[in-house]
Formats: structure tokens, sequence, C-alpha cells
């Protein structure tokens, strides 16, 4: 496949305003993140699955993968993120992203880099993966393993980087952020346009798997809000597309800034950056796990069905869960009453992990409404 299909404009209405209306939203499947395997080559600190290698049971096979992704075609044709675990550690991936590709949904992938080849990367092409992205947490190769926890994992990112150049397919840069690597995410953004990188995700720790066990290390909300700034004044210096994941409170940075610099938001957003509204989880986007349970996001553990057990539509069209994250009216907390709840909407796993309630304030939030209660 043409990898010039990422760059198609993909249109949305959506929430572009805040303020006034009812805080419900029909739901627009645009993003699906599918955990193809658990299994994994890696012991990430962060990792939200804590992930080994295996074996897991209960993973979907070949006919189970595609009969999900034609009940996925039935309702929309988003952009599917082939993750993990290391989703090369299955034998039939590539098939599952060709037959992903024939029903006319963008397919991507998510491996950690150990083990792209020439061949994989060729193969991948050839499936019709239009991107992978590939996970730099450090500027310098001794803080990339040992965030990483291998030896190697540094220089195994670099090779898979020349190898997907090799096989002409796109690549962007995912950097976790913690405390350790605050200072280091200039230099990492350098990085990615230094060898290539078609675009740069940033992603705010969201302490769940074994990332609880690291959750000192998470930025704390005025560290948060600095980082997000300095994430927009990037827009103009570089030529990456820029996103920021698990971070929503930067969709209202967007529009706090634009209309400082008395600037319109445009969302002119290609392939995997079309996103428009901050937390997308059960509104825009889903996660499905390698067992097949379905949740808003892979770190709001919330089952709101299981593919094995009733068709991924319903689950999307009738999950509780899934209808009350898209009533924005239900908001609890200081997001109750802020104007930006449509286009920020806080991070609902965080929100979760924090208070066992997904509808609560998001805990790294520095705004105060002016509407919040005295």
């Amino acid at each position: 496949m043409d990898t010039t299909k990422m760059h198609e404009h993909m249109k949305h209405g959506g929430p572009h305003g805040h303020g006034g209306g009812h805080g419900k939203k029909e739901a627009e499947l645009r993003l699906v993140a599918w955990e193809t395997t658990r299994r994994c080559n890696l012991s990430c600190v962060h990792c939200r699955a804590a992930a080994e290698n295996g074996p897991y049971p209960g993973e979907l096979d070949t006919e189970a993968a595609f009969r999900l992704l034609d009940q996925i075609a039935e309702v929309s044709k988003p952009i599917i993120i082939l993750t993990g675990g290391e989703p090369l550690l299955r034998e039939d991936i590539f098939e599952i992203a060709a037959y992903g590709n024939k029903l006319g949904m963008r397919m991507t992938m998510a491996p950690n880099g150990t083990l792209v080849t020439a061949e994989n990367a060729k193969k991948m092409v050839e499936s019709g993966i239009v991107r992978i992205s590939l996970s730099l947490d450090g500027a310098t190769k001794a803080f990339h393993d040992g965030f990483r926890g291998v030896d190697g994992a540094y220089d195994s990112v670099m090779q898979a980087v020349e190898h997907a150049k090799a096989a002409g397919l796109e690549f962007q840069i995912n950097t976790t952020i913690t405390k350790e690597n605050l200072s280091q995410i200039p230099d990492i953004l350098a990085k990615a346009e230094e060898i290539g990188a078609v675009a740069h995700h940033i992603f705010l720790l969201v302490p769940t798997g074994r990332g609880k066990y690291i959750a000192d290390s998470e930025i704390n909300a005025k560290e948060y809000e600095e980082t997000l700034n300095w994430f927009y004044d990037q827009r103009e210096k570089t030529s990456l597309q820029l996103k920021a994941t698990c971070a929503p409170h930067y969709y209202r940075i967007l529009r706090q800034r634009a209309k400082e610099d008395g600037k319109k938001v445009t969302f002119e957003t290609h392939g995997l950056d079309a996103v428009t509204r901050g937390c997308l989880g059960g509104i825009g986007f889903c996660f499905v796990s390698h067992t097949g349970t379905v949740q808003p996001c892979g770190f709001l553990h919330t089952d709101c069905g299981n593919v094995k057990e009733q068709p991924f539509g319903e689950i999307w069209q009738n999950s509780k869960v899934f209808k009350e994250l898209r009533d924005y009216d239900l908001l609890e907390g200081k997001c109750g009453p802020c104007e930006y709840k449509r286009v920020c909407g806080g991070c609902r796993a965080r929100a979760f992990e924090a208070t066992g309630s997904y509808l609560t304030e998001e805990p790294l939030c520095s705004y105060k409404p002016p509407r919040m209660e005295k």
C-alpha cells in the first residue's frame, strides 16, 4: 500500500468548541488499539500490561482475529494499531494486517524495534502497514536501555529505523515522559528529526501495570503544564507531526495559547494524528485486549464486554461505561464545570487509578475553571 495514504486528511466533526449545550457526544470510532498478543521480549519499567514472554492463554486465534476486524469494519473504518506486547511475536501478524487493509482500514503497528528486520519491514509494507511507531525514551543509549530494561534496546531501535527507511515505511517516535527523562525531551525530539521520523508522540505516564511501581516517577501538575506548553511552542519549529497522548490538557492549552497568539485553532490532521479532543477513550477510541476484552483505553481497566461473547458493534454502541464517558455532563469535581471539558475531558484512566471513579476530576490538572464554585 502507498504510505501516502496516511497523509490523506480525515474529516471530523466533533467537539471543536466548548461551553453550552448538552454533554452527550455521538460516538465516531476513529482509532482502535488491539493488543494482538501480550507476549513481549522486553521488560519495560512503565509497561501497562506488565508483559512477559508468555505464553498467555486465551489470545484470539487467526479466525477470531479476522472476525474482530470484520465486526470493527461494520462500525467504521478506523485506524487500527496492532500493538502488544510485541505484535511481531504473532506468526499471523502479516495476515491480520493484510486482512484489515483489504477491509479498508488503515493498519499501523507498534513494535518495540528489537524484532524489526529488513525482511519484516518489507512484509509490513506488502501487508498494508502504513506506519510503525518506535519508542525512544532517552536521548542516550544508556538511558534508553535502562528505561527499557534491556541492553541494546537503543541500538535495536536505530536498526529498526534503518530497515523502515530502506523499505519505504513511515515511522514515528513515541516517548513516555517521566521525571527521569523530562529534561531529555528536547534532545529526543531533535533525534526524531535527525533520523527521519514523520511524527513525535509524547505519552504522559499513566501508572498502571508495572508503571504503578514507578508512580513516583510521574511528573507533577506544574511540570505537566510546562511540558505541554513547551510542546505547543515546537509546532512551528519542527516539520514533525506532534501529538500529546494521555495528556488531554494539551487540547485546552492549544486553545488558550492560540487565543493569546491571535490565531484560530485548526485541526488539519493526518492519519494517526487525527484527533481533535483530549481524552477519546470510549468516545472515538477503544482498546481490545489480547483475550478480546474491550476497554475505553489500555490504561482504563474497565470491562466493557468481550468480543468472544458479543459482537464488537454491540459493545461499542451499548456499553454502560462508554455511554457514561460520552456524556460530558456526568464529569465530576472541577472537570464538571470546566469550559474545556468538551475538548479536554481529563484523563479518565488517571482519575480511575487515583480514585476508583472514571468520572471524577483529572488529578494532574492545575487549571481552575472560572465557573467552579467557590
